[in-house]
Formats: structure tokens, C-alpha cells, sequence
């Protein structure tokens, strides 16, 4: 699509995640890497450094950042000990304070949506209503966002209203995921525990209850990958848009260099095409 001067107008993308979750994965840090360290790069600072410095940014403008901790919630600030909510409050950071997209400052387009509810337990009859209010607030920030695109990256919530069909945001959200999610795919890693369970398929074994730990003996599997698909009812059951088959695991791996393996052999090549061809898809369609 061109403006009225010629110019391709940028799909306004909005990104989505849980701070939690990239904590967890120590991003933005030096990590203990086979007897030395890597960096553990933040999916959002490949993103960024994707729409700087290739064709990426001439498809996209990257307009808000949202992550749903909630700074009330003792859980979570025990999980985001080290980082905090907000950057240049802790020791640590996601990614440098310094990183800028398009002109901007990363850390200035920082908005958070709490997702209060999960205070409440799961019988708890505010929860489903906090969950509701919750994905009110979303919505209202990606139409302030005036979004094309919604990615979500390691958002450690399920959305119920905001991609069922007729939705305002519907067929416009993305999830970009640790595993390949294609049912027929045997390589297929759909959930929380996607990696966890490539690293245990590496080694000849299955978990079947994750609270025991409870495991069996299946055919050794070692290789993983990732997958861009949009987001529906289910769990990482979304149509394909894109995925790739590219990092092999040694049975030794420990789950912070699988995941290191997985973000830069698979996860990050993925995103980079996968939002390529979506945005090329999209054009398509809205020509035909």
C-alpha cells in the first residue's frame, strides 16, 4: 500500500510479551554457555535490530511495546527481581538502555496492561472478570496504537475475546514460538513447556506429568525449531505462517543453551521471514 505521495506505508506493529518470561530466559545478560558465556539476546532486541538494519523496517514501524507483569502482584516481582518493571531501575535489563528503533527510544515505548487477575485463584469468580477487563484494556491500547499487526512473544497468558472471529484485532495476532507447532510435523513442541520437552526428547524421554516429573522412554529426537502462526482457541494450534527445523540439541544441553541454540538458529531467522511474508500475504490480499 502507497500513500498519496507514492510512498509504501509501514504496517504499525505492536509487540506483546510477559517480562517474566524473557527473566526466565536471563535475556539480556551473559549466560553460562559450554565452559564460557553468550549473550542471551532479548527477542525484542532481534526485532528491533531486524527493523534497523534490513527490509524489515520498510515493512514495518514498531509503535508500542506491551508487557502485562503486574508490579502489585509479589509473584511477579519476585520473578522480575533482578530487571524490575521499568528500565535503568535495576542492575539489569532486557535489552541495552542505549537501543533505539526508527528514531525512538526502546524503552519509551514501554506500556504496561496489567493482567491483575491472576492474583485471584482460578475459582475465584473476579478472575474471569479481571480476565475480561483485562483483554478490554489490550484492545484499547492496540486501537490507540492504530495496529495492523499484533506480534506476542513468551506472553505467559492465553487471550480468549481478543482473537475470537469478528473481533476487532481477529486474524491480525501473531505468536512467534520456541518449537514447531505444525500437527503433523514429529518434531512438533506446542506449549509452555516446548523447549523442556525438546531437551527431554533429546534424551530419549517424554514428560507426561509435569508436576511429578513423571517421565517415559520414547525414540530419541534431537532437533527443534520455530514457528510464526497466528493465534486462535487453542494452544500454539494457530495456522502456519512460518517455520524452520534448524537447531540440534546434545542430550548435555543445559535448558538455557538450547534456548540460546533455538533463538538464534531457528526463533530469530523466523520472526525476521516470517513477518516478511506475512506482511507480503497481507498486501496480496488486500490487492486482490
Amino acid at each position: 500500500m502507497v500513500d498519496r505521495d507514492g510512498d509504501k506505508v509501514k504496517k504499525r506493529l505492536v509487540y506483546i510479551w510477559s517480562l517474566r518470561n524473557a527473566a526466565a530466559d536471563r535475556a539480556g545478560q551473559q549466560i553460562a554457555y559450554k565452559g564460557g558465556t553468550r549473550y542471551m539476546k532479548s527477542v525484542l532486541e532481534s526485532l528491533v535490530e531486524a527493523l534497523e538494519t534490513t527490509v524489515l523496517g520498510d515493512l514495518y514501524s514498531l509503535e508500542t511495546i506491551i508487557f502485562d507483569d503486574d508490579s502489585g502482584y509479589a509473584a511477579d516481582g519476585e520473578k522480575l527481581r533482578e530487571y524490575g518493571f521499568v528500565a535503568g531501575n535495576s542492575a539489569h535489563w532486557f535489552f541495552p538502555p542505549q537501543l533505539e528503533i526508527q528514531g525512538r527510544s526502546v524503552a519509551s515505548l514501554m506500556q504496561g496492561v496489567p493482567s491483575s487477575y491472576r492474583r485471584y485463584a482460578k475459582d475465584d469468580p473476579r478472575r474471569l472478570a479481571g480476565k475480561a477487563s483485562f483483554e478490554a484494556r489490550v484492545q484499547q491500547a492496540l486501537v490507540e496504537a492504530r495496529a495492523d499487526v499484533v506480534l506476542l512473544d513468551g506472553l505467559l497468558i492465553i487471550l480468549d475475546t481478543l482473537i475470537r472471529p469478528k473481533a476487532v484485532f481477529h486474524n491480525r495476532i501473531v505468536n512467534i514460538h520456541p518449537g514447531i507447532t505444525s500437527a503433523a510435523s514429529p518434531y512438533r513442541r506446542r506449549g509452555a513447556h516446548a523447549t523442556w520437552d525438546a531437551l527431554y526428547g533429546a534424551r530419549g524421554m517424554k514428560v507426561i506429568d509435569w508436576q511429578t516429573m513423571q517421565t517415559q522412554p520414547v525414540p530419541v529426537c534431537d532437533r527443534t525449531g520455530a514457528s510464526l502462526h497466528y493465534v486462535d482457541a487453542g494452544i500454539d494450534s494457530g495456522e502456519v505462517i512460518h517455520e524452520a527445523l534448524h537447531t540440534t540439541i546434545a542430550p548435555d544441553d543445559t535448558i538455557l543453551e538450547l534456548r540460546w541454540n533455538n533463538f538464534n538458529h531457528s526463533l530469530f531467522p523466523v520472526m525476521r521471514q516470517g513477518l516478511a511474508k506475512l506482511a507480503v500475504d497481507r498486501e496480496t490480499a488486500l490487492s486482490a
